[in-house]
């Protein structure tokens, strides 16, 4: 067994069925701490206005892309990778550093930003703006809106919501244009990337809800799960080794239509990683081991659990 069966072999072992709590999570905050009080605590909704405007004329123009602290999502990696024409891992090792998410205890990817201590302009920042603004991050397109994702535990879905980010050098809220949540979401192209990075989202959000308790099942995620969760998030074409490399689809039924389409379709791989990674994590039925398989593990679950009574 090579050391990817290992790890997947690992990762089987580790999954649970933990019992689900409130989870909220505010996936794209304020872009740093530079104000006192940045964020408007009230939860809008979507045909609730807002006054702001961001254009070349403002008097703040580019400092808010200077020391900001902007998280990664799988798919801004891999649309800005597309963008700059260069593969994913490329581009973590040019523009990215990686960082711990401190509620969910899981790594992710920060956009690198110059100057000491990261205080200094975005790599993609220029004098007339952003030269990579059509596949810009998504804390960028939300701004100055933040996004909060909940699930009650009683609720059937979960409730996305926004809230206004007010930092004191913006001036863009002192303009006099006026739009909705909705229509302003809708400009900014957020929702496409929203709907591809949802599962990443909802992983965070159960491990956020669990970290009070160490994790799922009281058990904090090992080092090889987070490992093996920043690979599967971060870096499309080592995930897509990690299937057709290892006894991935020995394990796993997936149509053979889905395995020829995951050979170049990197959404696709995406959305199979955020899927394991629930099954992995937290044995959620989003992915379906072989029967075969699934028999020789209950199997053996029963042989072990006759020895240890032996």
């Amino acid at each position: 067994m090579n050391t990817e069966d290992e790890e997947l072999a690992e990762l089987d072992r580790e999954s649970q069925r933990p019992e689900p709590k409130d989870e909220t999570l505010s996936v794209f905050d304020a872009l740093r701490a530079r104000s006192a009080h940045p964020v408007d605590p009230v939860r809008l909704k979507a045909d609730d206005r807002f006054a702001f405007r961001c254009h070349k004329g403002v008097a703040c123009w580019n400092v808010c892309c200077q020391g900001a602290d902007i998280t990664l999502t799988p798919y801004d990696i891999l649309r800005l990778a597309r963008h700059l024409a260069i593969r994913p891992a490329e581009f973590l090792a040019l523009y990215a550093i990686p960082a711990l998410h401190d509620r969910a205890n899981l790594p992710i990817a920060k956009l690198r930003m110059g100057g000491a201590e990261g205080k200094g302009p975005c790599p993609f920042m220029t004098d007339a703006g952003c030269k990579v603004y059509a596949e810009r991050p998504a804390t960028c397109r939300y701004y100055p809106l933040g996004l909060v994702s909940m699930k009650m535990k009683d609720a059937e879905k979960k409730e996305d919501f926004n809230f206004l980010v007010r930092e004191d050098h913006c001036q863009g809220h002192a303009g006099p244009r006026q739009q909705t949540v909705a229509d302003w979401r809708a400009e900014q192209g957020t929702d496409a990337g929203l709907a591809v990075d949802r599962g990443w989202i909802d992983i965070l959000m159960k491990m956020t809800s669990w970290s009070s308790i160490g994790g799922p099942m009281g058990k904090a995620p090992s080092p090889k799960t987070q490992k093996m969760f920043f690979m599967a998030t971060t870096d499309v074409d080592a995930f897509r080794r990690f299937v057709f490399e290892t006894r991935f689809l020995d394990s796993y039924e997936l149509d053979p239509a889905a395995v020829e389409r995951l050979k170049a379709d990197d959404e696709a791989l995406l959305a199979l990683a955020q899927d394991w990674l629930k099954n992995v994590l937290f044995n959620e039925p989003t992915i379906a081991l072989k029967e075969a398989v699934l028999k020789g593990a209950i199997a053996k679950a029963h042989r072990d659990l006759a020895a240890g009574e032996g």
